[in-house]
């Protein structure tokens, strides 16, 4: 874009963004404005109580993200600007930005999710005349280089299938960090607010929030051999080598997909290539697969019917619910792999499987309270993968076999033999009935 062209101010929208490097809309926004304002909106709901009774964040998750703005604002420094963080609701913070500023141009990544998305839908009825441009942020591909049509992707019915059309996952070349960024406008300086109290909770997680953090795992993995035995280590329930740990800064941006798959495939290359490898780029797919979807089935992956309109059999028991919540059921495995999540903010992807599944085939509990339990404890949530996820073993989702019934005894007995992890954990104690029973409630007999 020439000189003469440019947008005399931008706004940058960051959200699950938080990075400088491999960021397509940054490099976009530095390239088209003459003025830059950066913004990131912390939302006053996500610490209220939503629909399911919960939080939409927990302590540990806000702590991640809180460490990972923090980091965001240290490399925009570097790069002559700074983070705007406003404690708003998003649209009246960036159309306020938008009015004082005179903004012609509004840099957003595309995101999944259907509340994400009606914001900016809001912002862009409130101003005709704005310029969005969006990237893809958190796909591996953008909607003209995926090899499926969005019409066509309606009709899938197995990851199965959408895997044999991208197959196989080549390496991209990165987007060019800009050396420097255009300035805020005027004499202004963002300082920043006094945001929810963070509490300094002692924890179990090695997990730290930002890209700088997000970079170090990258290349401590790949200078391993941890690549060379992922598939065999991959379901164990703990252990910060069993699996690449690369979620939490994945989920909010701090590193890109791609960034992954380079660094994997130089891997290969130089190192090996075998079915370890290649099942962490399987994994990548299954993530990629769940954002498409996402994208097209909108508000039905929140639906209770999901994005196959299955009927099915569970309500919502209260205390059941609290009892999972807690680590309080008749299954020590569950207990342990929750009290896990509780404490640390994260669950190994077995734990997932085996808690969800107890909670709508044994507790009989409508999964959409799991999945918003996840949304609220995990650090590494990420809205497409979660309900994806909820809605594959729930049985409404996208896995033609229907619900997935895991059996809780074989389970420990393959996962946890010596119930080392239960006993890490103290999950052996619990109430001894999964329902309580007061005589009071019960009519008198005459």
């Amino acid at each position: 874009m020439t000189d003469t062209n440019k947008h005399d101010v931008g706004l940058l929208w960051f959200t699950n963004d938080l990075r400088i490097e491999d960021n397509q809309t940054l490099v976009s926004a530095a390239e088209s404005c003459h003025k830059l304002i950066c913004v990131y909106v912390v939302e006053q709901t996500w610490f209220k109580s939503n629909r399911y009774g919960l939080k939409s964040i927990s302590e540990k998750r806000w702590q991640f993200l809180y460490e990972s703005l923090i980091d965001l604002n240290v490399s925009l420094e570097r790069l002559n600007q700074s983070l705007l963080i406003v404690f708003d609701d998003p649209v009246v913070a960036v159309s306020k930005l938008i009015k004082e500023y005179g903004v012609s141009a509004l840099f957003k990544s595309e995101l999944p999710g259907v509340y994400e998305n009606l914001q900016l839908n809001h912002v862009k009825q409130k101003f005709p005349k704005l310029s969005l441009y969006q990237y893809p942020a958190l796909t591996l591909f953008s909607k003209s280089t995926l090899p499926i049509s969005l019409d066509a992707f309606r009709e899938i019915k197995s990851f199965s299938y959408f895997r044999r059309k991208v197959e196989p996952l080549e390496s991209v070349s990165s987007f060019k960090t800009p050396l420097v960024l255009p300035p805020v406008p005027g004499n202004s300086k963002w300082s920043l607010p006094k945001l929810p109290e963070l509490k300094n909770v002692a924890t179990e997680t090695a997990f730290v929030g930002g890209a700088d953090s997000g970079k170090r795992q990258l290349l401590k993995y790949f200078s391993s051999q941890n690549p060379t035995e992922y598939k065999q280590v991959r379901n164990e329930l703990d252990g910060w080598n069993n699996s690449t740990k690369f979620s939490p800064w994945l989920a909010n941006g701090s590193i890109s997909v791609w960034q992954i798959v380079r660094l994997l495939k130089q891997f290969e290359r130089e190192v090996t290539e075998n079915e370890s490898t290649y099942w962490i780029s399987f994994e990548l797919l299954w993530r990629e697969y769940f954002h498409w979807l996402s994208k097209v089935h909108t508000s039905k992956f929140f639906h209770r019917n999901g994005i196959r309109d299955t009927n099915i059999l569970t309500s919502y028991y209260p205390e059941r619910f609290k009892r999972w919540c807690e680590g309080n059921t008749p299954y020590p495995l569950v207990n342990a792999c929750m009290k896990q999540l509780n404490q640390t903010g994260y669950m190994s992807n077995r734990g997932r499987q085996i808690v969800a599944s107890c909670l709508v085939n044994e507790l009989s509990v409508d999964w959409r309270y799991g999945a918003a339990y996840f949304e609220q404890q995990l650090i590494d949530y990420d809205v497409a993968v979660n309900w994806g996820n909820w809605q594959y073993l729930a049985g409404v989702g996208s896995d033609p076999r229907g619900k997935r019934h895991f059996d809780l005894d074989k389970q420990t007995e393959i996962y946890d033999p010596e119930r080392i992890f239960i006993k890490k954990w103290k999950a052996e104690q619990h109430e001894p009935t999964l329902d309580a029973v007061d005589a009071a409630d019960w009519p008198i007999a005459k």
